[in-house]
């Protein structure tokens, strides 16, 4: 069994080693499960994700509950059937995929997951990130993207939104160098829900007008939605040859739309300025995929982050990659394993 001490990083920890755990078959025992944050133990969101591959796998597992410290995963066989997964709070959905995406690139068919939860929150992705930064730099592995459909946005605290998302598998993923191109016009969503029209369009506007002023061309558009409680968020995304730059902000109590669009725009005008391929939210979060394809992949990166270096950890201990981290700190290397799914199982 394999062992993973949570306290070197959040949730992303438990996210990765679940979802490895679930692909290979690999039991794993993940202790100290965020156990730097105010709040230790896993949340509803974490527990919803350990539920979800639970399902895909037949797992046994000891310590799923709210708050535990502790989880043992030992999973069984795989059951690659249609799920619906409830967080039952504003649990974010993207995260949720986290956990369960690298199962499905490698299931035997094509599975369709209904989600419900949040779709935009603090420390997470957005639904809009998910959907044209996260699941586009994956296809230059080779994960066929899937079919997104938000039939409802949701925000913190009660949620409330819901996701369809369906995912043909991929034979196996292939390595490859993704390197920095010359930036396509910006496009982008503004969303908000429960709040005035024109919450939406003032965060659009502000964001518009300081990727103008540094002489970025852009096309944002502003959309209300029905939601449970009040809430708003802006994602921007940007193709650059193979792969695809982000950034999202999203609405709190207090703060001034114009500020929430300007604080995506300046995320925005910070990863062009890069020349990488990947936005430093995305440098973490391709880590998985990277060791599992096959040969070798080569990324440049806006940044590699705490959070990338916490993820490399996790996935090196559950597949037994080395990845190197260039002097600079903007290329992420690794030799991936070429995994495939086992017939038999």
């Amino acid at each position: 069994m394999i062992e993973i001490d949570g306290s070197i990083g959040g949730g992303q920890v438990l996210r990765t080693a679940i979802g490895l755990s679930t692909l290979t078959l690999e039991p794993v025992r993940v202790f100290n499960i965020r156990a730097d944050r105010p709040n230790p133990g896993m949340r509803a969101q974490h527990l919803a994700g350990v539920k979800a591959a639970k399902q895909f796998c037949k797992a046994e597992v000891e310590g799923a509950k709210l708050k535990s410290g502790e989880i043992t995963f030992s999973p069984t066989k795989h059951d690659f059937s249609d799920k619906e997964i409830k967080i039952g709070t504003a649990g974010s959905i993207p995260l949720v995929m986290q956990t369960i995406a690298p199962i499905l690139v490698f299931a035997d068919r094509q599975v369709r997951v209904d989600i419900e939860g949040g779709t935009a929150g603090i420390g997470a992705p957005t639904i809009e990130y998910t959907k044209f930064v996260t699941f586009p730099n994956l296809r230059a592995l080779g994960v066929l993207p899937p079919r997104m459909l938000v039939q409802k946005q949701g925000f913190f605290p009660k949620g409330g939104g819901f996701v369809r998302f369906e995912l043909m598998p991929s034979a196996i993923l292939r390595g490859r160098e993704v390197l920095g191109k010359k930036p396509d016009k910006v496009q982008g969503m503004s969303v908000s829900g429960g709040l005035p029209a024109h919450v939406a369009k003032r965060q659009a506007d502000a964001a518009k007008k300081a990727l103008n002023d540094a002489g970025v061309q852009c096309d944002i558009l502003a959309s209300e939605s029905n939601t449970e409680c009040p809430g708003s968020s802006i994602t921007l995304w940007t193709q650059i040859g193979y792969s695809v730059l982000g950034a999202c902000a999203i609405g709190e109590l207090g703060k001034p739309s114009e500020k929430v669009g300007e604080e995506a725009a300046s995320s925005m005008i910070a990863s062009m300025s890069s020349g990488a391929a990947l936005d430093r939210h995305m440098s973490d979060q391709i880590i998985p995929f990277m060791a599992l394809a096959r040969d070798k992949s080569v990324v440049t990166v806006e940044e590699v982050t705490e959070h990338a270096k916490i993820n490399m950890g996790v996935v090196e201990a559950m597949l037994g990659v080395e990845f190197v981290i260039n002097e600079n700190n903007k290329t992420i290397s690794v030799d991936g394993i070429g995994y495939q799914r086992k017939l038999s199982q």
